[in-house]
This record gives C-alpha cells, sequence and structure tokens, in this order.
C-alpha cells in the first residue's frame, strides 16, 4: 500500500537522469563531463546526505505507533493485550488474568492486580509487528481509576476500543469513549468475546452508533459465532482468516464460503458507502459506480480515521486467540504515527500562547511526564517525548518548577521488566530514573519555555479515616501516603482538625480500599478505616451586605481594620469555585492589605458555618473600608475578613450541596420492580431505561450518601445476578429536610467534642 507519498525520490533514479545527458564534441565532452561530474558529486552528496538526514527520522516515525487498549471492565482488554504481547515475540507463552496458574496476565504486575483480576495502574510495553514499533498501554477499566485512563490517552496517538460483545456499549464505554474524544485520540474498535453464548457483534456495532454516536462500519465478517465461531472474513481484501496452531499463531487465508457471499458484498458496499460519506475521494468513485479497489479503500479508511470522522470496527475473540493479528494490521494501517497528529504546547514566554508541536526529532526538546511510580531504584517517571531527542547523561529542565536536572538512566519499559536505552527520540514513550517531579510537568533542553496542556483532574468525591495499628509504623504510613499521592492527582491526603485524624479521600469505595490494601501490602502497615464519608459542600443562594469592623486594643498598637461589600453566588457553569474581587476606588484600604483580606476570606470559605465543609461558587466584592495609620496590619484585615464572612454567611441563605452520582444497572428483568424501588427510596432519579435481550438497563441520578453498601443490597435483591457502576456526576442542593438532618448532626458530633 502506497503510504508514504511525500518520502524522496531514491537517489539511483537522479544518477540515470543525469548520465542520460551527451555532449557534442569531445573536448567539450570531457570539460563539460569533468563539470558535470563535479557537479554531480556535489549534489548526490547534497542529496545523500539529506538521504541520510531523512530516513534517520521519517521512516522511523512512520513506523511507530504509540496506543492504547480502553474499555468497560471485563471486556478483555489485558486478555487482548496478552495476545498482542505473544503474537509480537514480547513474551513466549499465555497466562490468563485471574492467574489460575499461579502467574497471571504479563501487564497485571502488582499482586493484588493478579488476585482481583482487575488493572489498576496502566502498565506500559513495546513490542514489534511487522517491522513497525508499537508503543501499547494497557489501560484500568474500573471507573474508580479514570485518572489512569485521562493520563494513558493525554500521551497516545491512536486507541484500541474494546466492546463486549455481549454485554455491548456498558456505562464506562462511554466515559472512555468520551475522554478519547476530548483528547481527539483517533480509534478503531474491536468486538471481543465472539465465542460467548448470546454474542451479537451487529447489535453491539448498532450501539456503538446510537449511543457513541460513531460513525462507524466493520471491517470484517465473523465466520460463525458462539462455540461454532471459526474465523473472520476481511471485507478490503475479501478473503477469509482462519486461526490455526495451538495459539492461533497460524493465520491461513481462503476463498469466502459460497453461502456467506452475498453476506459479505451487502456488507462491503455499507463499509464504502459509509466512509464515503466522510471522504470526498472514496465518495466520487462511490457516485460514479466505480470499482473501488483495497488499496484505495484503505487509504480512505486511514484518511478518515485519523480525521476522526469514521471508526473501523474489528471483530474476534482475544481468549480464543481468533482475529487479534488482523487487529494488529489495522492499527498500523489505519492509527496515525506521531507525526500525524497535531500536538500543542502552551508557550510561557509568550502568556501561555498555544504553539503547534512538529513532532520531529529535529526540534528543541519537549517532553511529558504522564505517570509516576516508586520503583526498586527510586522514582521511576514516564515520558512521551513530543519534540526533539532525550539522550542519556543530558541535562533536562524542568518547566513546571525550573529545576535543571541530569538524566542518570533511561529505559524502555516492558510492563515491569526494564530495558536501558541510550536515547529516545520524538514519539517515543520511556521511562527515566531519578528525576524529582510531579505527574503532569513538562522537561524541555532549556531553548524554551513551554508547558503541555494540563490534564483535566476530577474532584475526590469520598473520604476516609485512616490511622496506623501500631504507633511505631508511622513513618512508613507517612511514607506510603507521599508516594500514592505523587502518583494518583485523585488520592488526596488531609487532616480533620477536629479530631486530627489523617483523611483520604479519593474517586470511590473501591479507589480507597485498594490505596489501604497496597499500603499493608508494600509498606507492611496495617491501617484502622473509620466510616466513608461524603464530600458535601457549601454554597450560597443569594446577595448579601457585609460591613465589619475589627477592632482590638491591649496595650501597645492595637488592632484595626475595617471592610466593607458583599458576597453573591457565582452564576452557573462558572469555571472557577471562588472569586475575590477589589471595586474600592481610591486608599480606603492600603493596597498593601488587600492579599491579607482575600486570603481571610478564602480561610472563612474553607468552613462553612452549616456543616464545616467548604464553601464554593462564591464572589466576594470588596467596596469599602477603613485603616489606622499605627494599628492596621495583616493580622488585623485578615481577622475582619474572617468575622464578615462569618456574619453576612447567613443572611446569604446558604445550602448544603452533596456529590450526585450517575449510577448504571444491569438487572434481569424479573428484579427491575424491586431495583427501581430502591433507587426510589435512596432518593434516586431514574433518567433512564433500557431492554438488552432479558436484561434491564437503568440509569438514575443517586445521590452518593445513600450509595454506602449498594454492591451487597443490590446482590441479595437481584440473586446475584446485577452489577452496577457509578461516576460522579455532579454537587447538587440537598433537600430541606436533609440539611437540617445534616446540621443537626454536625452540631450533635460538635456538642460531644
Amino acid at each position: 500500500m502506497a503510504r508514504f507519498p511525500n518520502s524522496p525520490a531514491p537517489s539511483f533514479l537522479f544518477r540515470l537522469f543525469s548520465s542520460r545527458k551527451r555532449s557534442s564534441s569531445p573536448t567539450t565532452a570531457l570539460l563539460a563531463g569533468d563539470f558535470h561530474l563535479r557537479q554531480f558529486s556535489a549534489k548526490s552528496a547534497a542529496r545523500a546526505a539529506k538521504d541520510e538526514k531523512e530516513p534517520w527520522w521519517k521512516e522511523s516515525m512512520d513506523k511507530t505507533r504509540n496506543i492504547g487498549i480502553s474499555a468497560h471492565i471485563d471486556s478483555g482488554k489485558t486478555t487482548l493485550t496478552e495476545r498482542v504481547l505473544f503474537y509480537t515475540g514480547r513474551i513466549h507463552e499465555i497466562h490468563e488474568v485471574r492467574g489460575r496458574d499461579g502467574v497471571g496476565a504479563k501487564m497485571d504486575s502488582m499482586d493484588l492486580e493478579r488476585e482481583k483480576g482487575i488493572t489498576i495502574q496502566s502498565a506500559a510495553t513495546y513490542c514489534t509487528w511487522k517491522d513497525y514499533k508499537v508503543n501499547i498501554i494497557d489501560t484500568p477499566g474500573h471507573v474508580d481509576f479514570t485518572i489512569e485512563v485521562e493520563r494513558a490517552l493525554r500521551v497516545l496517538d491512536g486507541a484500541i476500543l474494546v466492546l463486549c460483545s455481549v454485554g455491548g456499549v456498558q456505562s464506562q464505554s462511554i466515559t472512555v469513549d468520551r475522554q478519547m474524544r476530548r483528547y481527539e485520540v483517533p480509534r478503531v474498535a474491536f468486538i471481543n468475546k465472539l465465542d460467548r453464548m448470546g454474542a451479537d457483534p451487529w447489535k453491539v456495532l448498532n450501539q456503538a452508533r446510537a449511543k457513541l454516536r460513531h460513525h462507524s462500519a466493520a471491517v470484517q465478517v465473523p465466520i460463525g459465532l458462539e462455540e461454532n465461531f471459526q474465523g473472520l472474513i476481511d471485507l478490503i481484501h475479501v478473503k477469509t482468516y482462519f486461526f490455526h496452531g495451538s495459539s492461533g499463531e497460524n493465520v491461513v487465508a481462503g476463498d469466502i464460503p459460497a453461502d456467506m457471499e452475498e453476506l459479505v458484498a451487502d456488507k462491503r458496499r455499507e463499509l464504502i458507502e459509509t466512509v464515503s460519506e466522510v471522504d470526498d475521494e472514496l465518495a466520487e468513485k462511490f457516485l460514479n459506480d466505480e470499482p473501488v479497489s483495497a488499496t484505495e479503500l484503505e487509504e480512505a479508511i486511514r484518511r478518515a480515521t485519523i480525521a476522526q470522522k469514521f471508526v473501523p470496527v474489528f471483530m474476534g475473540s482475544a481468549f480464543k486467540n481468533k482475529g487479534v493479528q488482523p487487529l494488529l494490521d489495522g492499527v498500523l494501517s489505519y492509527l496515525p504515527c506521531p507525526t500525524e497528529v497535531n500536538n500543542y504546547a502552551l508557550d510561557q514566554n509568550n502568556n501561555e500562547e498555544r504553539v503547534t508541536l512538529t513532532g520531529s526529532p529535529d526540534g528543541p526538546l519537549v517532553a511529558l511526564a504522564f505517570k509516576l511510580e516508586e520503583g526498586r531504584f527510586g522514582q521511576l517517571t514516564y515520558l512521551r517525548v513530543y519534540e526533539g531527542v532525550i539522550k542519556k547523561g543530558d541535562f533536562i529542565i524542568n518547566v513546571n518548577t525550573g529545576k535543571r536536572i541530569k538524566v542518570p538512566r533511561l529505559v524502555r519499559m516492558h510492563s515491569n521488566d526494564m530495558e536501558d536505552i541510550q536515547e529516545a527520540h520524538a514519539g517515543q514513550i520511556v521511562a527515566v530514573f531519578g528525576i524529582e517531579c510531579a505527574s503532569g510537568d513538562t522537561f524541555t533542553d532549556g531553548s524554551v519555555k513551554y508547558t503541555m496542556t494540563s490534564m483535566s483532574v476530577p474532584e475526590p468525591v469520598m473520604s476516609l479515616a485512616v490511622q496506623p495499628v501500631s504507633k511505631d509504623s508511622g513513618g512508613q504510613f507517612s511514607k506510603a501516603l507521599n508516594r500514592f499521592q505523587k502518583e494518583d492527582p485523585t488520592f488526596r491526603v488531609g487532616l480533620d482538625p477536629e479530631s486530627g485524624q489523617t483523611i483520604i479521600s479519593g474517586m470511590g469505595e473501591l479507589h480507597l480500599d485498594i490505596y489501604v490494601e497496597r499500603m499493608r501490602r508494600e509498606y507492611r502497615v496495617d491501617a484502622t478505616v473509620g466510616k466513608p464519608r461524603v464530600n458535601f459542600r457549601e454554597t450560597i443562594t443569594q446577595r448579601a451586605e457585609f460591613d465589619y469592623l475589627h477592632k482590638k486594643q491591649s496595650g501597645g498598637s492595637g488592632q484595626y481594620g475595617r471592610v466593607t461589600g458583599y458576597v453573591e453566588p457565582l452564576p452557573p457553569g462558572s469555571k472557577e469555585k471562588f472569586e475575590f474581587e477589589n471595586m474600592i476606588v481610591g486608599q480606603a484600604i492600603p493596597s498593601g492589605f488587600i492579599p491579607a483580606i482575600e486570603k481571610g476570606f478564602k480561610e472563612a470559605a474553607n468552613s462553612g458555618s452549616l456543616i464545616g465543609h467548604p464553601v464554593e461558587n462564591l464572589r466576594i466584592v470588596l467596596t469599602d473600608g477603613a485603616s489606622h495609620a499605627v494599628d492596621s496590619s495583616e493580622l488585623a484585615f485578615k481577622m475582619a475578613a474572617i468575622y464578615a464572612f462569618r456574619l453576612c454567611y447567613t443572611a446569604a441563605k446558604p445550602v448544603i450541596l452533596e456529590p450526585v452520582m450517575l449510577v448504571e444497572l444491569k438487572v434481569p428483568t424479573e428484579f427491575q420492580g424491586t431495583v427501581a424501588g430502591d433507587l426510589n427510596k435512596r432518593k434516586g432519579i431514574i433518567v433512564g431505561n433500557d431492554q438488552e435481550g432479558d436484561d434491564s438497563v437503568v440509569q438514575a441520578h443517586v445521590p452518593l450518601n445513600n450509595m454506602f453498601g449498594y454492591s451487597t443490597s443490590l446482590r441479595s435483591m437481584t440473586q446475584g445476578k446485577g452489577e452496577f457502576t457509578m461516576e460522579y456526576k455532579e454537587h447538587c442542593a440537598v433537600s430541606n429536610e436533609v440539611q437540617t438532618q445534616l446540621v443537626n448532626a454536625h452540631n450533635a458530633s460538635k456538642a460531644t467534642d
């Protein structure tokens, strides 16, 4: 397939062309020959130099793919990656995910992952397929680990979205697809598990079109389904593939079975029609009813996929070793190489102006630290190199902190095994040892001051009080919490000012349980865990004025500060949670005290008077004030601001906000009534109800405070057949009745303290 039309013409064509020039007279011929020879040798030297320089990175970049494998939990992502590693020769035997053989999948390197059979961290690995280098990041499918998925997608050029042929498009598939859209990642879809009972790839394809709004079509047709699943038909080259050998390693091509010719013709026409809707070159052929060759169709699919206008759909069964090799071919054929993707950086020297990165190794070094791990030899930092070259022993600069650091060791990762390398160029994913940084930091060679756009980090929705069982393990306890915080931006640690307990916050029960468990295993720290607490917020609903004078005389210089203004709620959908505006005209308050006033208001907003939770969506405007030549100080104005806020807070009619979760349940239809009744009891609002075969899929918005222990009650209601996933949606105001209960409970706990 003519994939690289812009590559330079080979130098032998130039020599052939030059040698055809003949001169008339022998003397002239000699002189001209000598001149031509000199001119040619200069030109060919320049061309040879250019030839040497261009392929150095052009060919290497054209043959590089950075891909992620994302999906809903239990769709078979890690199983698929295990097969990919086996067929590309990176591993020599296949192990299953739940580690029945005591080994577990290669990409699940933590003991905890092998036990629970879920992927917690994104493991990075690379492999070679048909002379192409493929970097693969295996991402978690569980919603509590979405930050891992976000980080992986941030640095990828393309992705495989795995869908289960029985479960179809599930809640997490939608979340992952939304994240891919946000980071503009071109993708191919893979409908897995065609060997299972109830497999229906065409139902899944229609769901992808309806729920994910994918402009997609199948590029393969399965031969048989469920236990009769034998192989695949390639609609582009119109041939069959059967997978022989103990692990499906021998791919045998053949002709289309006679009874499937009509279906194949229909599906191929549908594929051409769907692609031609988004590709002008193919549309012309389609409208003129001209035959479309395999190469033309392949090129059109590639153009449309890279432009994110089309999603080719592959099929197979990773567990039964069928369909993985054609999927790898599809990754090479349809997903972009690093130079075909637009990446932007923010120029810190030019007011954060967006700069398009060339993506070539010739430019200045720009690399993003997208993941940190505490390894055996210190901190391991995963880097995606966007531009330039990074070499072992080079000095690089962390733009976020301004520190100059030497690269002591550069490695290429294969899950938790390492391979030392001397250098890495743009488009590659590598890891570096011994560099102190945070997740999301940008590194350059110092010639530019670019930062990559920051990743969006969701706010934690659940907190737990933890403390070590024995007093002796306090050091290890804090070491573990520090490491987890560095690795995971959604994991927060704080102190409860009233009880003095350590509070950890995260994205859900499983998220926090995993960290408590990791603390026990990796740091030998047993911790006692308190009752989960919901991260409530407070906000105001109307404008309220304040005018407060803080005056204190205690011998010597006293304290004097007066602040006047108003507080008001921010308009809905504001990006900022807190705004402070100084609208004082003149010098009623010296400008040096204004930051202290803002600090005082911020401090006061950290703890609302209803239940002591932070106040957000708040705008404070300072309109007037007064100061004293001697007694005014930063402390006086800070205290004035704190008391002013407390006084006007009640007048602003505060309300409590609670996190509301989007819950998706899949239950057999006979239990639908019971489950819906239980959701109503939990003050949930049902927003959607679909039928999928014998199952009902219910979507509801439920307050997180009412969701504790839900998995147990769902199991008992549905005889263990129901499953649910939930993710954070938004903070919403609670009802008056709930607000009164929460305020009373807060006051009672304060009274007992």
